[in-house]
Formats: structure tokens, C-alpha cells, sequence
């Protein structure tokens, strides 16, 4: 990548790659924001790339605030419509989202033959392309449908036009004519999905109730998109999940089951990804799988740790998980990808990071010392009893066999006899046989 006149431009392209659109990114630098431009716009490129398109400039601006018509300046922006068309670029894409007055105004400026697409436009397309469950697709659906409502007016001929002819930005509402839609249908879809969607959160409600109610520990793995859930789940459980080097490679939760060492069953979810300024459109209409996070018992905060940026990414998870009103849950940060790090690095990074657990789900390396630490977590939460439990009641032997943690069974001649790990929702039940330290009942049982 060369510099022009503060524009980074790409060279040396490849055959193949000019067989992709080209994009031209465009960010604003603010002294306000938490993030160095560089990194915002690294990621944004690495979105890009994940979308199907290759970067072929990126240029900024120093601004305080967004210019309210046009995002940048406007003198600014016929400078990048300039460089998109000696580019032949085919979209440019901003760093935030756009209003629908800043996306019209940019279009008729930029052209007929290039296309405006902003940060939240550009990752509901990623998930577009990536949704494959039926959930999944509905929930990108809803997003979509929820983004372009407001933008209909704007948009209509952009997304009309034959110019658009797939690519990135173009999977909204695949096999259906934008010809055909105006605000009436979007709503009329809308309310379409949400009804669909609820029917199915209903049948993910029931089998996570059915979970809740068999007493097994519940693990959610939750982190930043790309820095590892889906190849710790593969690691743990053989789970066969698509794992590979992009941005929001799954989206579909994946729940499998996991024996612990010391033989107690817990489910392991692995969950969406998250990023800076993801789209409140997203977190919406993804409500029934991050459900999965909300009703965890632990959550497995997985940060990668070779990335420059892992405070700060650590800080955006922090705040979905604030949205979500997850933020009470008990917590573990992971640091993946470990391997790749440096012996004097690991030892730097634990030293800042005290309590966090350094793994590799690659190697293996930490797994064991973060299995002890989800061990302990479950047992934590659980009550440690001793019951003896008459002949009568052996349905609570039963219930003690399928929904606790058994460390010792005897049968006497007043009844069975329990050492056991129940959790709090269940050791209720056995709390009227409970043994004392004599070795007899707190309270007399009725025949």
C-alpha cells in the first residue's frame, strides 16, 4: 500500500482479486473516540474482505462531530468521489453509520456507478452471507427490513437499480423485487418475522427450560467476533462447527453437552460474535440467541490474546453485555490463541490479567487449568448434602440420580442414603431428609 496525498492506495493487484469489487474505505478521526483510527479502520477492511471485496484505498478526516449533510466534508467528499472513479471502484464504504439524508446526499455525489454503503450495512450483508440456520436467516431478516425502513425513501433506487447486481451491500432480501417494497410491506414483513420468530424462540425457550429444569450447569462462550468460541467448542466437544479466520464466521448458537472430570454433565453454547459499534438493529434481533447468554449459569468471556485492541474489545463486549442485562452473570476471561505468543508475553499479559486463564484452543495448552476453573465455578453453585431418603420416596432417588451430582449412594435399612452436589434449584427437595453431622435426621420423616 502506497500514500497519495494522505490517501492509503493499494498496488500490485492480482487477477483474481480484480475479479472482486473494489472499495474504497472512509473513516473520521475524533478526539472523543476510544478507538485509534487505524484499528476502527483495519477492522472495517477486514469486514470488507469477509464480505467478498478487496480494499483498494482508505482515506479520513479530521472532524469533531459528523457533518450532518454529506458525514464528511463536502469538499471531502468530491474527493473521494474523484478517487473512487480513478479507482473504478465499485462501493465505498464509512466507518458509522450513515443517516438516510448523509446516504442520499453521498449517492448523488458519488454517482450512479459506485455505491454507498456505511459500517452497519456492511455487517448486515456478512450476515446475510453467513446465516444458515432458519432462525438465523429471520433474525438477519428482521435487521435488514429494520435497518432499511427509514432509508426506504433514500435507498428505493439504489437498491432497485440493475447497477447493484449482487456483490456486497446487495443481499437485502435476496429473491424478492425492492421494486416491490414500500413502507406498508417492509412493516407488513416486519411484523411477518417478528410472528415467526417468536414461534421459534418458544421451541428454543422450551428446550432451554428443559435444560434448567435437568439442573445441568449452563456454560455460554461469549467474546468478540474471530477470537476463538467455535474452535474451543470444536476442541472441548468435538462439536464440528465452521471455524475459520473471518469475522462473524458462525452465527447460529451451538449448544453441545460436556462431561467434566469429576463426571458432572454441563452444556457448553457458543454464541455470536461481537464488535465495535455493533447495530442496535442486530442486538435486537438476535434477542432469542443471546438469550443464551442471559440464562448461562457461567459465561466464558474469550479474548484474543494477540490482539493489540483486547481492552478495548474487551470493553465493547462488557457493554453488550450490559445491554443484554448480562452483566451479573459469573464471569471467566479466557485469552485465546496464546501459542502465538511469546513466553516473556504470556507472562506479561498474566501479570496484568491475574485472574484470566491463558489457553490456545489450537495446541490444548490451558485447557486443563480452564476445565478446573468451570469445575469449581459449578461446584460453587451448588449445595453439598447428605440425605437419607425413605424406601416411599423413591422418587427423589430418582430425581437425585438424573439432576445431581451423586458422590456416594447407600442403602440402610431406614432408607437410602446420599452424598450429593444439588443445585439450588433442587436441593429444596431433599432439605426435610437431610442428615446432620450425628449422622441423624434434622427433622423426622412422616410414613
Amino acid at each position: 500500500m502506497t500514500e497519495y496525498n494522505g490517501i492509503m492506495v493499494k498496488g500490485g493487484v492480482t487477477l483474481s482479486e480484480r475479479e472482486r469489487e473494489k472499495a474504497v474505505l472512509v473513516g473520521i478521526e475524533r478526539p472523543s473516540s476510544q478507538w485509534s483510527l487505524s484499528a476502527t479502520l483495519a477492522e472495517l477492511e477486514r469486514l470488507v474482505d469477509t464480505a467478498g471485496a478487496e480494499v483498494v484505498a482508505t482515506t479520513s478526516q479530521k472532524l469533531e462531530t459528523p457533518n450532518p449533510r454529506t458525514f464528511i466534508g463536502s469538499g471531502k467528499a468530491e474527493e473521494v468521489a474523484s478517487l473512487a472513479r480513478s479507482l473504478s471502484a465499485d462501493l465505498v464504504v464509512f466507518d458509522d453509520e450513515l443517516t438516510p439524508s448523509q446516504q442520499a446526499n453521498l449517492e448523488k455525489i458519488m454517482g450512479k456507478n459506485v455505491k454507498i454503503i456505511d459500517r452497519t450495512a456492511l455487517i448486515l450483508d456478512i450476515f446475510a452471507l453467513h446465516a444458515t440456520s432458519k432462525e438465523g436467516r429471520l433474525q438477519v431478516r428482521l435487521a435488514q427490513n429494520q435497518y432499511l425502513l427509514p432509508r426506504l425513501r433514500g435507498m428505493w433506487a439504489h437498491l432497485a437499480s440493475n447497477r447493484m447486481g449482487g456483490g456486497v451491500g446487495s443481499r437485502f432480501g435476496e429473491g424478492e423485487s425492492q421494486l416491490e417494497v414500500d413502507r406498508r410491506m417492509v412493516r407488513k414483513r416486519i411484523t411477518s418475522i417478528k410472528r415467526e420468530l417468536k414461534h421459534l424462540s418458544k421451541v428454543r425457550a422450551v428446550q432451554r427450560e428443559s435444560r434448567y429444569e435437568a439442573g445441568i450447569f449452563k456454560v455460554a462462550l461469549a467474546g468478540y467476533t474471530n477470537v476463538g468460541k467455535s474452535s474451543l467448542l470444536n476442541y472441548l466437544t468435538d462439536a464440528n462447527v465452521l471455524s475459520y479466520d473471518k469475522l462473524f464466521a458462525t452465527l447460529d448458537s451451538t449448544t453441545r453437552k460436556y462431561t467434566l472430570p469429576e463426571g458432572r454433565i454441563i452444556t457448553l453454547t457458543d454464541t455470536v460474535g461481537f464488535i465495535q459499534k455493533l447495530p442496535t438493529t442486530l442486538v435486537e434481533a438476535f434477542q432469542s440467541t443471546l438469550d443464551e447468554i442471559r440464562g448461562a449459569d457461567l459465561i466464558l468471556h474469550l479474548i484474543d490474546a494477540t490482539s493489540p485492541e483486547y481492552e478495548k474489545e474487551i470493553e465493547a463486549v462488557e457493554d453488550v453485555f450490559e445491554q443484554i442485562e448480562a452483566q451479573k452473570i459469573i464471569r471467566i476471561e479466557v485469552f485465546n490463541k496464546c501459542d502465538m505468543l511469546s513466553d516473556d508475553q504470556r507472562l506479561a499479559l498474566q501479570s496484568r490479567r491475574p485472574h484470566a486463564v491463558l489457553i490456545s484452543a489450537k495446541t490444548g495448552k490451558g485447557i486443563d487449568t480452564l476445565i478446573n476453573r468451570i469445575a469449581h465455578a459449578a461446584s460453587a453453585q451448588e449445595q453439598h448434602l447428605e440425605v437419607l431418603i425413605p424406601y416411599h420416596r423413591g422418587d427423589l432417588v430418582s430425581l437425585a440420580h438424573k439432576r445431581c451430582h451423586l458422590l456416594k449412594e447407600e442403602h440402610t435399612e431406614r432408607g437410602t442414603h446420599l452424598v450429593m452436589n444439588a443445585s439450588v434449584s433442587y436441593a429444596p427437595l431433599f432439605k426435610e431428609f437431610q442428615v446432620k453431622d450425628d449422622g441423624i435426621l434434622q427433622q423426622p420423616y412422616q410414613q
